[in-house]
């Protein structure tokens, strides 16, 4: 066989292969919670984004710790698991946020990571185990513009910002706050 040929075929295959894992993780992504695949959803809920499965992380979204059964909508001061688009447009990521300000439309939030972020100015501390019982550590809020979300990209209620934190927060002049 001719050694093009060849590369022609394993390009074939590589795009093939490429094709059949972005649609198995879409499907995955777009199913209903309750749900198998193929199936409608069993309760009548918006399909939940599934959250992000990092090294230390629990295979399951942590629940809040509040006593009191969370709202439909999001509220200032709240910590929410949301899908949040990348910076450069590429694609968007479900990940905890920090609600600044809310409407019915939506809200403005700001991006929680667990990467260490000490070294920067840009990002703070934000206590973890309050709102997420399985984490190991702390994560960081970034502190940079906020991003303004439709009220369909949130998936779950994860609890309350720390009191203290929340305060500087609202003290930060360029972030819009209620």
């Amino acid at each position: 066989m001719p050694e093009a040929l060849l590369w022609a075929v394993a390009i074939l295959l590589a795009v093939a292969a490429g094709w059949a894992w972005n649609s198995w993780r879409h499907r995955v992504a777009n199913r209903r919670p309750g749900t198998r695949p193929g199936r409608g959803s069993t309760d009548g809920r918006r399909p939940t984004p599934p959250r992000p499965r990092g090294g230390d992380r629990p295979s399951t979204k942590p629940r809040s710790r509040d006593s009191q059964p969370a709202a439909d909508t999001p509220a200032p001061g709240e910590i929410w698991w949301a899908d949040v688009p990348y910076a450069d447009g590429s694609g968007s990521k479900v990940r905890p946020c920090l609600v600044l300000r809310a409407d019915s439309r939506g809200a403005d939030v700001l991006k929680i990571t667990s990467q260490d972020k000490s070294d920067r100015d840009d990002h703070v501390r934000i206590p973890t185990r309050d709102w997420d019982p399985g984490a190991e550590h702390d994560s960081y809020l970034s502190l940079t513009e906020p991003i303004r979300l439709d009220s369909a990209a949130f998936a779950d209620h994860a609890g309350r910002c720390d009191a203290d934190l929340w305060r500087k927060v609202r003290s930060l002049r360029h972030l819009p706050t209620p």
